[in-house]
């Protein structure tokens, strides 16, 4: 009996400092940029406020069995204040399920060499199973995945469609661009999509964000490489997961930086063209070569004739013809096109995902098998690579 009353005010307690907590976790926590190697693990508190992620091996054990290793968010060695935190966890091993924890301090003043602490929150590892994540690894046989894009803010069709996958099947999820219609303040990234993302399966399967058109509007949109991609150099970026090479580009706007909507403010071209030097000298790396399918990923299609979608046929087809990646998967259009390899000036297909619709594909060294999808389930469009 006494056993079960010390249990019991255990829980009260820890109940208790939840609710007595001055500070919060808002969003999160989610995954972004895994790799065999390496996890980037971002969340949002309410107040400007320290943090690190504990992490602990699936070996069985209690997460409170031991204390468990931190590493903190840091900008040059300072511990990083701030509401938005980004964590990278390095020297992982490929292929490994890790478990994890995130925690965030409230700092409530910092003048001179003294800083004022508050209280801690955490992600709760208490009433339910800490959350969990595989490092991706280079030599996994097979893979599957799945992609949506255009979303606009739309839970409703984001949830039909995500809620199709097999989130214990599906090693990533790709966010083609436009999630939301333009970022003014976070409401339009975690209430348009994120925020569902994680309760449905951003905080064990990592979403890779190929930023659209969309995004680079509004306020909030020189920010959201603290959100997305956080602590890689670019928006645009490779990565492998077991057979499959991923290079995802970053669009742009699609009308010419001159024009009366951008006020001025965007160097897309300029942008487009530094992504060029660097997309050449990514398709002749290892990964790329050595991997048996590659697939581009681009928010805009190279057809279309608005500037954008031109700068893209200019800067970065010539290079991909030249590399044959297997497939280019877009958007933008709110509409599904397929074009063979041999249409439009490339070497491989071209798909184009609509805003109401899910991409799937699966592939191992030797096929690769895409479907599409609409918001019931059923699949209206299939494309089958084979080595």
């Amino acid at each position: 009996m006494n056993k079960k009353i010390t249990l019991l005010a255990a829980i009260t307690m820890a109940g208790t400092l939840q609710l007595m907590a001055g500070i919060k976790i808002q969003h999160g926590p989610y995954l972004q940029n895994l790799d065999e190697h390496e996890a980037t693990i971002v969340w949002v508190t309410d107040k400007p406020s320290t943090g690190w992620v504990e992490t602990a091996p699936d070996d069985g054990t209690h997460f409170y069995a031991e204390e468990r290793p931190k590493t903190f968010d840091t900008k040059i060695g300072i511990k990083n204040t701030s509401r938005v935190h980004a964590v990278k966890l390095t020297g992982l091993q490929p292929g490994t399920r890790y478990r994890y924890r995130v925690c965030s301090q409230e700092v409530t003043a910092h003048e001179g060499a003294k800083v004022t602490y508050g209280d801690i929150t955490s992600s709760d590892v208490f009433y339910k199973a800490p959350p969990t994540f595989t490092t991706n690894d280079h030599g996994k046989p097979d893979v599957k995945f799945a992609m949506v894009n255009d979303i606009h803010g739309r839970n409703d069709v984001l949830e039909d469609l995500i809620s199709q996958c097999d989130f214990d099947k599906t090693d990533l999820i790709l966010f083609n661009g436009d999630m939301a219609s333009v970022l003014d303040n976070e409401e339009h990234m975690f209430g348009g999509f994120m925020d569902k993302a994680v309760d449905m399966f951003a905080k064990e399967v990592p979403v890779y964000y190929c930023r659209g058109n969309h995004e680079t509007r509004g306020a909030m949109a020189p920010y959201m490489k603290d959100y997305f991609n956080p602590l890689i150099d670019e928006m645009y970026f490779m990565f492998r997961q077991g057979p499959v090479c991923f290079v995802v580009l970053d669009c742009g706007e699609d009308k010419p930086d001159s024009d009366v909507e951008y006020y001025g403010i965007t160097d897309y071209d300029g942008y487009r063209t530094r992504q060029a030097a660097w997309l050449k000298a990514a398709l002749q790396s290892k990964m790329y070569t050595e991997a048996p399918f590659k697939v581009v990923v681009c928010h805009m299609p190279p057809f279309g004739g608005w500037h954008g979608e031109r700068e893209i046929a200019a800067k970065f087809m010539p290079l991909l013809n030249e590399a044959k990646p297997d497939v280019y998967l877009s958007a933008h259009l709110h509409k599904n096109i397929r074009h063979d390899a041999g249409e439009d000036g490339a070497s491989f297909p071209l798909i184009v995902n609509s805003d109401k619709t899910l991409l799937k594909a699966e592939a191992d060294a030797h096929k690769m098998t895409i479907t599409i999808h609409d918001t019931s389930g059923k699949e209206i469009d299939r494309l089958a690579i084979e080595k």
